[in-house]
């Protein structure tokens, strides 16, 4: 039981940080179950619907703000999931380490674009048309490199909608609402194998709306778009150093 208060305390810390970036914390909380002694197969399905659980949550108060932007939010989720299967079948053909240190590239450049340029913000919303345009633009780079590179597109999503010109509090609380449905995906492509244990989610799902919420209330309410881009930047560092580890200890 002090496995799984432990593993419920570190969920909230991750999952404050991480709602801002409007990205799910199942990439650190997977490794940290690990470590914890959690099987792979549950630590992975229990992750992934902490994601779904923790946006959840955090979509709801971004919605009463209207900060999501569904226009944009709901092409990307089409369009990913349409073009995610063939990313995966590409996968087949290439090497991983290749595709992931690519990754790792992309995820660098994104960060230190969050933190060192400006992108001058513009009125996307009033042109319907071009909202719509730039989710289906996003949702296939998202989905395809999503299901090429087997990580989650949220890492794409927010910085490419703060390139296009996105309110950073809008680009984090649009990812949010699709990181639900792609979490969901994989919790359930992984439900079958891995067994839930009732007390682990129990203690981490109180975690995880705690700091869902939290998360989403430090956006809303104490930190500016600015801050916002700062905490993104940072976090796609850390998954890039994170992915840097994994991959250099193939060779190890």
């Amino acid at each position: 039981m002090l496995t799984y208060l432990i593993a419920g305390i570190i969920t909230f810390v991750f999952t404050t940080i991480l709602t801002i970036a409007g990205v799910g914390a199942a990439f650190i909380l997977i490794p940290v179950f690990l470590a914890l002694g959690i099987p792979l197969l549950t630590a992975m399905s229990t992750a992934l619907l902490l994601n779904s659980v923790a946006m959840i949550f955090a979509s709801i108060s971004y919605a009463r703000e209207k900060l999501i932007v569904f226009k944009t939010a709901l092409p990307i989720l089409i369009v990913a999931a349409a073009l995610s299967p063939l990313g995966a079948r590409t996968a087949e053909h290439l090497s991983r380490n290749v595709l992931l240190w690519l990754f790792v590239g992309f995820l660098v450049f994104a960060g230190s674009m969050m933190l060192f340029y400006k992108a001058k913000e513009r009125e996307i919303e009033a042109n319907s048309k071009k909202m719509v345009g730039y989710g289906v633009g996003v949702g296939s780079v998202a989905g395809y490199l999503g299901g090429l590179l087997g990580v989650g597109g949220g890492n794409f999503i927010v910085p490419v909608l703060v390139w296009l010109g996105f309110n950073p509090k809008k680009a984090s609380a649009t990812t949010a609402f699709i990181v639900i449905f792609s979490s969901l995906a994989g919790f359930l492509g992984h439900a079958a194998l891995g067994n839930i244990q009732v007390p682990l989610l129990a203690l981490c799902a109180i975690g995880s709306i705690a700091g869902a919420l939290l998360g989403a209330y430090l956006l809303k309410k104490k930190l500016s778009g600015t801050q916002i881009k700062i905490v993104i930047g940072i976090i796609l560092y850390l998954i890039a150093a994170k992915m840097i580890w994994d991959l250099l200890k193939l060779f190890s």
